[in-house]
């Protein structure tokens, strides 16, 4: 099952485009992942981790959230937040109040740097690309 979650992934990421390299990387599918999540909602970490197989890696998901903005095509990272809607990731975008803006823009409340209602925003990998 896993492989073949794995599998989807890597098509849909086939489908965006041509890898400058060969074979496929954990970032790549990653990134595969979160250019999925559609405008207005938001996922975690540890979510796409599971999702990925991986389920005790969600700080590798980070990493590549933070090396995300070198990617081609273009990675929605700022909808990928910690397992409680806060946004521990902002300190990577190019200023503090960035990732911020980016959810605002998609109708995404935010505040004291949490989601708001993020229960009923939250998009899982798991089930919404389930096979």
């Amino acid at each position: 099952m896993r492989n073949k979650k794995k599998q989807a992934t890597r098509n849909k990421a086939q489908e965006e485009g041509p890898k400058k390299e060969k074979g496929y990387t954990f970032f790549e599918d990653v990134y595969g992942v979160v250019r999925q999540i559609p405008k207005g909602r938001v996922t975690s970490y540890g979510a796409i981790a599971s999702y990925l197989g991986t389920k005790l890696s969600a700080r590798m998901v980070g990493w590549a959230m933070n090396a995300a903005h070198s990617a081609k095509p273009k990675v929605p990272a700022h909808r990928v937040v910690n397992r409680n809607g806060m946004l521990t990731g902002k300190h990577h975008f190019a200023t503090p109040t960035l990732m911020e803006e980016l959810l605002k823009k998609e109708k995404i409340e935010v505040k004291k740097e949490t989601v708001v209602d993020f229960e009923n925003l939250f998009w899982d990998p798991s089930i919404e690309l389930s096979l």
